[in-house]
């Protein structure tokens, strides 16, 4: 932090006790603090009172709970929100919730920007400024929990019941920083979200999905698009990296998965692009021997873009042959339009100053 300050936010409940005790402050107030972050919502020392008040001094002067700025917060027609977060070097990124009448999603970035330059999706316009770090990632859970005021709720009554890592950014290119995040989310002591009501997308890192099985046991959500290698190359770039053939496999081999627990499927309808009896059919063929559901997704117009989204009556009929194949085959209903929080419309202002590096998985890249 610019103030010298260390954020707990991020921090290993491990690594919390250590900074503590270093400080000569006993072990236990590690967790007295670790619940009043993750469960209590405090911003301030000042509000721990089962913390003696002499320490509140000491834990200011080396310790910051402080949360992103938030530069916009937006309400869509259907109740769907929006946050426009800053944080302290100036990067922006977007973080939606999405509600239904029992529960609610929150949609979580974790780059600033995007390295794939997906074509029908508007945050692929945007370059990748930086990775998002454990705590940036953990302060937009936090920011929803004080937007919806459900801190002192019972679980039982709380809209705010899962997260979807599919907001700015591609999870598997920053994946040690998002599996810290996702494991002090998990924390039975503290925010609490089951894996189970958990679910990471990728657009196709190969190598990162078995790891992301075993380590964090998460749901995963694939965002597939096209089921030909050519036309995704074109969709999806990194196709070109990590092909049908080899993400598919990577998918029947996910640890975890079962019909219980299926993959996601994401596939946005383009029309005249993807969206043929022919391409439902491939789909089909594709998914064979692997747990799966496919999430049918209406295009999200954005300005500039080159796509339409398919009429209703093909939505019906490619989804018609998937669900008649066996697999659950929803479109999705589009959400927070008005306020460009739909899926593939994302997007900030930040832009990444010259020469700096940033790391995706095995390789940095500079602008």
């Amino acid at each position: 932090m610019a103030t010298g300050k260390t954020s707990i936010i991020g921090l290993t409940r491990d690594e919390l006790t250590e900074k503590l005790k270093a400080l000569g402050l006993p072990a236990f107030r590690a967790k007295q603090i670790w619940h009043w972050i993750y469960t209590k919502g405090a911003t301030d020392f000042s509000q721990m009172t089962t913390i003696a008040k002499d320490q509140h001094a000491l834990l200011t002067e080396h310790f910051t709970l402080a949360r992103p700025k938030i530069d916009k917060a937006l309400t869509s027609f259907d109740s769907t929100r929006k946050w426009l977060l800053e944080f302290e070097d100036g990067n922006k990124v977007e973080t939606v919730f999405i509600p239904e009448e029992d529960r609610g999603a929150l949609c979580v970035s974790s780059q600033v920007g995007c390295t794939l330059s997906c074509t029908f999706c508007h945050t692929g316009t945007m370059p990748l400024v930086r990775n998002l770090t454990a705590g940036d990632i953990i302060n937009q859970v936090l920011i929803a929990r004080d937007g919806l005021s459900e801190w002192n709720k019972k679980r039982e009554d709380c809209l705010f019941t899962n997260i979807v890592m599919m907001g700015m950014g591609e999870p598997l290119y920053n994946y040690e920083q998002v599996a810290r995040a996702l494991t002090i989310i998990m924390d039975g002591e503290g925010i609490a979200i089951s894996k189970r009501r958990i679910t990471l997308s990728t657009s196709g890192v190969v190598p990162m999905i078995e790891r992301c099985g075993k380590e964090l046991g998460v749901n995963l959500a694939i965002s597939l698009h096209a089921v030909r290698d050519e036309l995704r190359d074109e969709l999806v770039p990194l196709n070109k990296k990590y092909p049908l053939k080899e993400l598919l496999q990577a998918c029947r081999d996910y640890p975890g998965a079962t019909n219980a627990r299926r993959i996601t499927f994401e596939y946005v309808m383009l029309k005249g692009v993807n969206d043929t009896d022919a391409d439902a059919r491939e789909l089909v063929r594709l998914l064979d021997g692997i747990h799966a559901k496919v999430n049918l997704i209406p295009w999200n117009p954005w300005p500039g873009a080159k796509y339409e989204t398919s009429s209703r009556n093909r939505q019906h009929a490619f989804a018609q042959i998937v669900n008649d194949a066996g697999y659950s085959s929803p479109i999705r209903a589009t959400r927070g339009e008005d306020i460009m929080a739909a899926c593939g419309q994302l997007k900030s202002d930040s832009e990444r100053k010259k020469g700096e590096k940033v790391w995706l998985g095995d390789r940095p890249t500079s602008s």
